[in-house]
């Protein structure tokens, strides 16, 4: 009998896992479905095919990057994996060249028909007419032509470097126009997308009729221009991903950032994941590429004649904000907003601010403010992704120089954001700061900030707690939840949090927060052991937990255990979810659902029955193995009965969602009835009207 996999054991002795890397693939299939919905706006559906598009991209650089590593190991050492990496990239390759395909024929069938539709035509180098041959020329010679270097690879030995997540053109060209040339000749040139500012040309409008390029497709055109030696050119793109993971060891030590540095420079220089070729290149031209690159068989993954995708992030909107979303202005806080001081108000009550419906200026407002205040003596937070122009950070390092504590734990190890993480732990340094590089073993991923003022000789703490990051830029589309408070309870275990990153002892009590990796996993399973002995004993039993991924199976057999008790759970989770529900006598009492739309849902909230007297967290962390075991993560309590109604209401109505939901196999979830619920936008419509007629609803942005 051949050895079982850890998994496979498991799932033969009852408990059904579905294989995380295939999960996250059916994500990502959710995000594809955005971009064939006909209800959503034009415009919006091409930013989804961006969206699925560099999540592949990032799939690719992390996870079959990783996947790849481990083939190379040693077979003795490979058989001591949970899991067969050969047979799970098998199946990972299987089903992305499935959704490539229908990528591939959403774009051709789907978006660019009902471009021309809308008068926008996306033109390539066969379709100009006279006027237009005459304008991408002279567009070509003046802008484009100064930003090509080719490379003609058979006049060179040396090896060629792709760099990551970059378009090129392989080209092949023949039929000599002079008597001494080869019959035939290959070359290779970068498209200049960030030279260029975009990937797109847009042509001059004609009789309210849009036209538009991509570079690649002016490139082609203007081949003779580039190699007027040849009268037939044939050029497909290729782009290759690189392996992204950073091999540190996660110590904390004075060369961190140091080690950090070089680690990004190898990103550069990671061996590749994946080579994306035109399946139309000729094999010629294909064999040269590889043999001068070092690029083998086993990295090429069929593509398109285009790639990345990403790039359509900068599609031109052509002034038609039809085809987008119809606006939703951020909305005010009604309370804050009033508020001449946010210490002054949180020193009365707590606060929760729901983005991205409602403003985070409340939180630059607070770091800004207490930045100044002559009585605040002393200001920390745990930076995991700042916005590139960071108002916190600045606000932060202002603090610092007006002579205040100031303590900052900067996470280097914050996947693709380590180069603006070091940039900014620099500016906090110079300006006086205390920086605190994470902790040994563990990623920061908590979102956590307080501040200390002085009241009449007393050090009085104010804490901001969130799901979501220190991030001007993401607030503005990640779904998150932000508490604000003075709550004695609260800011006491929120110090316990920074003395830990201070003193790094793990012999820290917490009352009221629950931290990972110190007891957050222990708390977890109380709290659903507690529900379990509730039905058990005949009483109402349930849970509602919202994540952006399950993983972790100690979790999901602690599920299966309580769904077998009799426990009724409903799950949200946006992503990843190995927990396979409706298994008779396993899970058939859990539900799950996804809602994909357009703001991406962040935030993480459990909330648990306890027969009657509810209890109801929102957190850092979701349950993957990861958050759980190797990441300080936070969640904490939400007291006060009128906030916890406003997160078990938004819970609710996105429990109802008829509209964007999806079951674990993509199916779109309908009501018996359905009601055209559609969560995102009765969210906006709830938390519009809390704000009184006296008050304009709209947020005025702060400059």
């Amino acid at each position: 009998m051949d050895k079982q996999t850890h998994k496979e054991q498991l799932a033969t002795a009852g408990y059904p896992f579905i294989n995380r890397e295939l999960s996250w693939l059916a994500f990502n299939y959710r995000v594809l479905q955005e971009a064939k919905d006909k209800t959503v706006p034009l415009l919006e559906r091409v930013k989804f095919m961006a969206i699925f598009s560099s999540n592949l991209d990032e799939y690719f650089k992390v996870r079959v990057a990783t996947l790849k590593r481990l083939i190379k190991l040693k077979e003795k050492t490979r058989k001591k994996l949970e899991e067969d990496p050969t047979e799970t990239l098998d199946q990972i390759m299987a089903e992305v060249h499935r959704q490539q395909q229908e990528f591939g024929q959403v774009f051709r069938e789907g978006i660019l028909a009902d471009l021309r539709e809308q008068n926008i035509h996306m033109l390539t180098e066969n379709d100009l007419n006279a006027e237009q041959e005459a304008w991408v020329k002279d567009y070509f010679e003046e802008t484009l032509e100064p930003l090509l270097l080719p490379i003609i690879l058979d006049e060179t030995e040396t090896h060629l470097f792709l760099k990551d997540q970059t378009v090129y053109l392989g080209v092949k060209m023949w039929e000599p126009a002079e008597s001494d040339c080869k019959p035939e000749r290959f070359a290779m040139l970068e498209i200049p997308t960030k030279k260029h500012g975009s990937r797109f040309v847009k042509l001059p409008t004609v009789n309210e009729q849009r036209y538009v390029m991509f570079i690649d497709d002016v490139i082609r055109f203007c081949m003779p221009r580039l190699f007027p030696q040849y009268k037939v050119f044939d050029a497909h793109a290729v782009k290759v991903s690189r392996d992204a993971e950073l091999d540190i060891e996660e110590e904390v030590s004075g060369n961190l950032m140091a080690k950090i540095h070089n680690s990004l420079k190898k990103r550069e220089t990671g061996y590749p994941a994946r080579l994306l070729y035109d399946p139309q290149t000729p094999q010629d031209l294909l064999d040269m590429m590889m043999a001068h690159t070092g690029i083998t068989e086993a990295e090429l993954v069929e593509g398109s004649k285009y790639h990345n995708f990403r790039d359509f992030f900068q599609f031109p909107d052509f002034n038609l904000p039809e085809l987008k979303y119809d606006l939703q202005p951020t909305l005010v806080h009604p309370e804050l907003e009033k508020a001449d001081s946010l210490l002054a108000a949180m020193k009365e009550k707590d606060y929760l601010v729901h983005y991205p419906y409602q403003s985070f200026d409340y939180v630059l407002r607070l770091f800004e403010e207490a930045a100044e205040d002559p009585k605040v003596t002393a200001m920390s937070a745990t930076l995991y992704r700042v916005a590139d122009k960071s108002k916190i950070a600045k606000a932060l390092a202002k603090a610092a120089k007006n002579g205040k504590l100031v303590t900052v734990v900067v996470e280097l190890k914050a996947r693709f954001d380590e180069e603006s993480n070091i940039f900014w732990a620099g500016k906090l340094q110079k300006a006086g700061a205390n920086v605190i590089f994470g902790v040994p073993d563990l990623k920061v991923h908590s979102k956590l900030g307080l501040i200390t003022r002085n009241e009449k000789g007393k050090l009085v703490n104010y804490a901001y707690l969130s799901t979501g990051n220190y991030n001007e830029d993401t607030s503005k589309i990640y779904a998150d939840h932000a508490l604000f408070t003075s709550d004695k309870r609260l800011t006491k275990d929120v110090e316990q949090v920074f003395n830990f990153f201070i003193d790094r002892q793990p012999n820290k009590t917490f009352q009221h927060l629950l931290m990972a990796p110190l007891n957050m996993r222990q708390n977890f399973v109380k709290l659903i052991d507690r529900e379990i002995k509730n039905a058990k004993k005949g009483l109402p039993a349930s849970m509602i937990l919202k994540m952006n991924a399950l993983q972790d199976e100690r979790m999901i057999r602690k599920l299966y255990s309580a769904s077998q008790a009799g426990v009724k759970i409903q799950l949200l989770v946006r992503g990843i979810c190995c927990l396979m529900p409706g298994v008779k006598g396993i899970s058939e009492n859990i539900e799950v659902r996804s809602i994909v739309d357009r703001y991406l849902e962040h935030a993480r909230v459990y909330i648990f029955h306890n027969n009657g007297d509810e209890q109801l967290y929102i957190a850092s962390a979701d349950w993957m193995t990861r958050n759980l075991n190797r990441r300080v993560e936070v969640a904490f309590p939400i007291y006060q009965p009128e906030l916890a109604a406003q997160i078990r209401h938004i819970i609710e109505l996105q429990l109802a969602d008829d509209t964007k939901t999806r079951s674990v196999d993509n199916s779109y979830i309908k009501a018996e009835t359905p009601t055209a619920m559609r969560a995102q936008y009765a969210i906006y419509d709830y938390l519009r009207d809390m704000v009184p007629t006296t008050l304009d609803a709209s947020c005025k942005p702060t400059e």
